[in-house]
Parts: C-alpha cells; structure tokens; sequence
C-alpha cells in the first residue's frame, strides 16, 4: 500500500531480476468492473520478462485501493496517478497502457503532465469529451437510481454486451456476479456516478498538442472506432491496431494478440530489441 494523494493505494511493482529495466511501464486499469488483476494475469508479467519495470495499482475505490466517499472525476485519478509515481521515486518519463477507463485516465495524464509520459498505449477506450461525458452521465445515474439487486443484474448485462467469450455456463456467469456485485457497490457507496461524468474535457487544440506516440488497440467489434478514427486524425503521432473478432474486453480475452501490440509498440519507443519470437504484431 502506498500513500498519494492523500489515499491508500495498493500498488503491485515487478521487476526483471538480473538485468537493468528498460524502462518503466505503468498500467491503468478500467472502472467497476476492473482492478490491476487485469494486468497482473496478462501484460504485467510479459513486460517484466521483456526486461520492463512493470507499475500496477488499483484506482480509487477500486480492488484493494482506499474507498473515499466522493473524488471520483477524472482529474482525481489523474493526480493519483501523477502522485503515485512521486511516492515511488519515478522521475523519467513512463510508457502509459491504460484499458478502458483507464486509457481515458492515460490521455487526460498525457495531456497535463506531459513532461512525465514516453508513449501511451490505448486499449479500447478514448479521451473524455463532452460525448463521454452524455453517455457516462446517463449510464451511471439510472445505475444509481436502481436498487441492488436491479444494479447488480445492470452490472451484469453491461459487462456481457463488451465479451466475445461469454459461454453462459454456471462458473463464467458467477464470475461475471461477483464483478458486478462489486460495481454496484461502488456505485451505491459513493458519488462516482455524480463525479465521473463531470469531470474535466480535453478539447481538440489539446489533444493535437500531445507530443508523445500514442497507440490505440481496438476489438473489432468494439465500442470506440468512429472515437479512434477522429483521435488519429487529432494526434500527431498516433498508430490504430485492431484485434479481428474481438469486443471491448480484448485486454483479458486476447491477451496474447494484445500483449504482442503493445510490447512491439514499448519496445520501439524505449529502443530495446524486438521480441525473439519475431511474433507479427496485428495492425
């Protein structure tokens, strides 16, 4: 646990043991449904054995982090973020991934402390703007009018829509209760719903004012096309990948396919040698 910001984070860090890091890679999980287990299971452990210094951490509210009543806007994820890597001693420049909410976090990051990012990689996701802020603002405030158990089944269903693995069997779907079960706690137990959707927006002029390569990794089948279409055409150095057949979970159901993206991507940037298996990586 690691103090920033004035809250507890549970911070997960791994490192190669017999060899200097190439550089340090952050992880920015999603929201409600999400935790750095997402990174831990998939990409963490990949980049480490790449030679990377590998930085997980749960946000606020969320796994095991502190659960504070209100804060939940965009910028306060953004300042725990830049706080965390004061407290860890982090002063060079970092490679972002962040998936989902997390790759909203990531950009909203580059944006303010540029200074602080080598490249950002984005799974799924986008920056906020003021069509973010439409559909957050309406997903999460009937959310929170629910009851319980009408949040949980919400929960539920959403998180159904974004896999392409979902079998219905008995084991999967009771997974996907506990995940949600989890969600409409933090709803119900907090102000996020009031908080996240009226967060800070990033205008056009700054996101063409990002300097640094950004990535955007897409299920074919998910939600943020027409977003990275209009992000490509804004950002000066930005790159679309696109996993075939996937929706909108991508990072935990096509790990592999991910994990080459986004490591033939870090690798590039931070100069290290290009992966032995000499894998494709999907473009």
């Amino acid at each position: 646990m690691i103090r920033a910001n004035g809250l507890g984070l549970h911070v997960q860090r791994l490192r190669p043991s017999h060899q200097r890091p190439h550089a340090t890679v952050v992880f920015v999980h999603g929201a409600f449904i999400d935790s750095l287990a997402s990174y831990y299971f998939t990409l963490g452990p990949r980049f480490v054995a790449a030679g990377f210094d590998a930085v997980m951490y749960d946000l606020r509210g969320h796994g095991r982090s502190e659960r504070p009543p209100t804060g939940y806007a965009l910028e306060h994820f953004t300042a725990d973020l830049d706080a965390l890597l004061d407290e860890l001693g982090i002063a060079h420049p970092v490679h972002l991934v962040g998936n989902s909410f997390g790759g909203t976090v990531a950009l909203d990051f580059v944006v303010h402390r540029p200074e602080r990012v080598a490249t950002v990689t984005v799974i799924e996701s986008g920056p906020a703007s003021r069509a973010w802020s439409h559909t957050m603002t309406s997903a999460l405030r009937h959310a929170g009018d629910m009851e319980d158990d009408e949040a949980l089944a919400w929960f539920t269903e959403q998180y159904g829509t974004f896999s392409s693995t979902r079998t219905g069997d008995a084991l999967h779907d009771a997974h996907i209760r506990r995940l949600g079960r989890a969600a409409a706690r933090l709803v119900r137990s907090t102000t996020i719903a009031d908080d996240m959707p009226t967060g800070r927006v990033l205008t056009d002029e700054q996101l063409g004012g990002v300097r640094c390569p950004v990535l955007l990794i897409n299920g074919q089948e998910g939600l943020v096309a027409a977003e990275s279409a209009r992000l490509r055409s804004l950002l000066p150095h930005c790159s679309v990948a696109v996993v075939p057949g996937q929706k909108h979970s991508v990072l935990v159901e096509a790990s592999d396919a991910v994990g080459r993206l986004a490591l033939d991507w870090v690798r590039e940037h931070a100069g290290a040698a290009p992966e032995p298996s000499g894998a494709e990586p999907l473009r």
